[in-house]
């Protein structure tokens, strides 16, 4: 009988980042060693290193991934978990926390993207909710199209919403 994998937690901040005008800043990639074909577009975020908060890590992503500085954050408003592999190989228990932050907008930065996010990454654009309702790309999480509209529009839950998507084997 094999021993069941234990996979270490990866904390990581998600962060549902709006513009002025309501917009919604989404990044288009893909998993290491995965076809273009196979991308998605995604919040900007990543993993909360050692000694981090929540916050502080969400607002370390936002400055690494697009280059704006002056953000405010808001509250967490959904939360996911699953399993992933890093860039290392890695395989983790991806424990996502999504943020509400809201900046100036204006144009991203690439300059402090690693050399594996300009490897990954392919776009990254601001959305309007319409252009996400029609879209016919990849948007994850898979609930995405399904609940970012009250986010969008400043209606949070009173506690962060589980997103979790259960994948029952047939």
């Amino acid at each position: 009988m094999l021993a069941e994998l234990t996979l270490r937690d990866r904390l990581t901040a998600r962060v549902l980042l709006f513009d002025p005008l309501g917009r919604i800043l989404l990044m288009k990639g893909r998993l290491p060693n995965r076809p273009p074909s196979s991308a998605a577009w995604f919040t900007v975020g990543g993993g909360v290193e050692e000694g981090e908060s929540l916050a502080q890590g969400a607002l370390r992503e936002i400055i690494e991934e697009t280059g704006f500085t002056q953000v405010e954050l808001g509250p967490v408003v959904w939360t996911r978990e699953g399993e992933g592999v890093l860039v290392s190989g890695e395989r983790v228990l991806f424990k996502e926390s999504y943020i509400v932050a809201r900046c100036a907008g204006g144009e991203p930065s690439r300059e402090g993207w690693a050399d594996y996010e300009t490897d990954l990454i392919d776009d990254i654009r601001w959305w309007t909710l319409d252009e996400l309702a029609r879209t016919t790309e990849r948007v994850y999480p898979e609930r995405f199209g399904e609940l970012i509209g009250a986010v969008a529009s400043g209606l949070y839950p009173e506690g962060p919403i589980e997103i979790t998507v259960v994948r029952v084997a047939s």
